[in-house]
């Protein structure tokens, strides 16, 4: 070997050994990071969610029905429990209706329909209105609102006008109450008030109670008709006729005479009797001076 290849190998051998002591003196090189996500980049959750188990979906919820309470249904129960007619409430209790429709339920037989105003359809009617009727007012209206049947919504359209109500025979007119239906819409007229039929406070099969928005106004209580009065009698003339009598005696003098032909009547009468006086006593004379021969 040449003097120049031991110092190139010598060279080689000593870069290696300089490479392996910097090596060995460096510190352990630091785990190598992720790569820096940008900052628009979503940021991912540490853990995957639980994913549930799937729920089977509620079933719908039917428009609210009162129930059908146990026994006797009590009307002013009722509408005290829906709320908003404390006004009726208070007339059924004062006129002893509602104690009569509770007896009259209690026999399965009976029926009855209901018209049931508002606190607000009160308050819309002229101060003092209801203070001012009589108890029997009072009553005939409660029950101007009770129909003594089982009238269905889908039954509406199948009665008959007039209809007949508690408060009286529709026959004289007296309560005659108009129910018109338009499609799901029902009409109610009583002559002098025109309303729709609310939502249902209560059904079952012996009591349907409806809402009303108007209170309904009879025309027998607050339009009630002129009483018949007797026809006044023929004008008599002042001048009554005269009647011709055929054996002739006078006729009858009329009651309205002027004094002037009294007066005339009379004169002539005295003239006429002092005429026949006269002619009578001269004849007289003249029968006693004539010789009559045998």
């Amino acid at each position: 070997m040449t003097k120049q290849q031991a110092l190139f190998s010598l060279s080689i051998l000593l870069v290696f050994l300089l490479h392996c002591i910097t090596t060995l003196g460096q510190p352990a090189a630091a785990p190598a990071q992720p790569p820096v996500q940008p900052a628009n980049a979503p940021v991912q959750p540490a853990t995957p969610p639980v994913v549930q188990p799937a729920k089977a979906p509620a079933p719908v919820q039917s428009a609210k029905v009162p129930p059908t309470q146990k026994g006797v249904p009590d009307v002013t129960k009722i509408l005290a429990k829906a709320g908003g007619f404390s006004v009726f409430i208070r007339l059924l209790k004062s006129t002893g209706v509602s104690d009569q429709l509770y007896g009259q339920l209690n026999n399965s037989n009976n029926g009855f329909t209901i018209f049931a105003p508002t606190d607000a359809a009160f308050s819309s009617l002229k101060a003092g209105t209801i203070n001012s009727l009589s108890d029997l007012q009072k009553t005939q209206l409660v029950q101007f609102h009770i129909l003594n049947t089982v009238v269905t919504l889908s039954n509406f359209q199948t009665l008959s006008n007039p209809v007949p109500t508690e408060a009286g025979d529709t026959t004289a007119g007296e309560f005659p109450l108009t129910v018109i239906t338009a499609g799901n819409q029902v009409n109610i007229s009583t002559g002098l008030v025109n309303t729709t039929l609310g939502g249902t406070v209560y059904s079952d099969n012996q009591l349907d109670i409806y809402q009303v928005e108007k209170v309904l106004l009879p025309l027998d209580i607050f339009n009630p008709k002129p009483k018949h009065k007797a026809p006044a009698s023929a004008p008599t003339s002042s001048t009554p006729k005269t009647k011709d009598n055929d054996d002739g005696d006078s006729q009858s003098v009329p009651t309205e005479v002027d004094e002037s032909g009294a007066v005339s009547l009379s004169r002539h009468g005295i003239l006429v009797s002092i005429e026949v006086i006269l002619v009578a006593f001269i004849l007289a004379k003249g029968l006693h001076g004539v010789y009559v021969p045998a």
